[in-house]
């Protein structure tokens, strides 16, 4: 079910305009469900677009709480957000916030394919650092990387 946005004015509808937002932010939360409850954690990250579908990578250690939640329920959550801007007022109740954000859902796994791994290792650099690298085969075995298939997302800012 999907909840009409309260504030609609600010949505960002445009798949593209929210496709740059991902473009200048740098950390994803993503919200995972295990056996202790719900578990939120910031990830830097790397991401394509393939057939018009959002698809978000991250590296982890090869194991822990996040992968063992992963494997016990892939559905997450995910929120980004950035340009982050005080904005002044006279009055108390009149100081706002600008920024912008996405919040979505979709389906995580681990990449097993190693050149697969190469490549989201390559887009998550690409991302953080505006370079490009290559990773050797043997470089992308010591972690593991998640695939995030986004299936539903929506954005908000105010500028």
């Amino acid at each position: 079910m999907a909840y009409p946005m309260r504030r609609a004015e600010r949505a960002i509808v445009r798949f593209e305009e929210m496709i740059e937002v991902v473009s200048r932010c740098r950390v994803c939360r993503i919200g995972l469900r295990d056996e202790e409850g719900p578990y939120i954690l910031p990830l830097n990250f790397g991401y394509e677009v393939e057939d018009g579908q959002l698809i978000l990578y991250f590296h982890s250690a090869k194991e822990g709480r996040k992968l063992r939640a992963l494997a016990a329920d892939p559905l997450v959550a995910f929120e980004m957000d950035g340009a982050h801007r005080l904005l002044p007022a006279e009055e108390p109740c009149g100081w706002g916030y600008a920024y912008e954000c996405l919040t979505g859902t979709g389906i995580a796994q681990l990449v097993e394919d190693p050149q697969e791994k190469c490549r989201a290792l390559a887009l998550l650099m690409r991302c953080q650092t505006g370079r490009e690298f290559t990773f050797t085969q043997q470089q992308a075995e010591a972690v593991a990387v998640i695939r995030l298939r986004v299936q539903r997302m929506t954005g908000k800012a105010r500028r």
